[in-house]
């Protein structure tokens, strides 16, 4: 059924006027419904790391071209918007607290918790994660089972351009508050990043465990705890200090991975 499907949304985003006809307007449909229920995904896990469906975001900003503007009221408020929301997070198993967001096209898995926060159309939220307060999770970003986005933790979202990777945050890592994950950055699994952490596709993350330091970009290895940094770079008007993250350890495999999450923070002394 997908290569059918593939096929009908490569040939509507290169001829645009094929989405007046309902053929195509079905498959359009059709992809985002497997990609609300976790069916198909935006990236996927392969042998050689993340593999990106770029044919699933074609898809996904063809719907925003056929879904028709529509006025929600939920006295006092209003809203005027093209996208549906989730529904019955009851049957879906997920707790949903006022004023929890997620667009349908987005799947969340059992036991996820969402408090109030925003997950956008194409996103992937896998079982057992919380997506904490003011947390967002950006268009396509990829979440793992067992994480957990602290409070106002910003996970970017990605549509265009198609070759660009989503965000992805792998099993059990614990991102802390207000930290930023944007341009296709991976956080491998069980990594610990503390609060305020900013990591971009240019952002250097350098290992300053060891004697010497061993630099990353877009990449945070397994089970590294990370903190904020700095370096000085020098531009033509001066030396000034520059942001970059600091890996400082790794998680101790000594504890079970719930304990281990907080001691990771407490044996580096980071707040989150």
């Amino acid at each position: 059924m997908n290569d059918h499907l593939q096929k009908s949304i490569e040939e509507a985003y290169q001829n645009r006027e094929l989405i007046k006809d309902k053929q195509y307007q079905d498959a359009i449909r059709t992809v985002i419904e497997e990609v609300d229920k976790g069916r198909l995904r935006v990236a996927q896990p392969a042998d050689s790391g993340w593999e990106v469906q770029e044919w699933v975001k074609k898809a996904i900003l063809l719907y925003f071209g056929i879904q028709p503007m529509q006025t929600w009221t939920i006295e006092p408020f209003e809203f005027y918007d093209k996208m549906l929301l989730k529904k019955d997070y009851a049957s879906l198993g997920v707790r949903a607290v006022p004023h929890a967001v997620a667009r349908y096209g987005a799947y969340i898995a059992r036991n996820v918790v969402l408090m109030p926060s925003y997950v956008n159309i194409g996103a992937y939220v896998d079982e057992g994660s919380m997506v904490d307060t003011w947390a967002t999770v950006g268009s396509c970003a990829q979440i793992g089972k067992g994480v957990h986005l602290s409070g106002g933790v910003g996970i970017g979202g990605v549509l265009e351009p198609l070759q660009a990777s989503p965000v992805v945050i792998e099993d059990g890592c614990f991102i802390g508050s207000r930290c930023i994950v944007v341009e296709g950055v991976i956080v491998e699994k069980e990594a610990v990043l503390g609060a305020n952490v900013v990591l971009t596709q240019s952002t250097k993350i350098i290992d300053v465990s060891g004697a010497e330091p061993i630099e990353y970009k877009g990449r945070v290895p397994a089970r590294s705890v990370v903190i904020p940094g700095n370096y000085t770079k020098k531009f033509p008007a001066g030396e000034y200090g520059v942001g970059c993250a600091l890996i400082i350890g790794k998680r101790k495999a000594s504890t079970d991975l719930k304990t281990s999450l907080n001691d990771a923070l407490r044996d580096f002394n980071i707040s989150a």
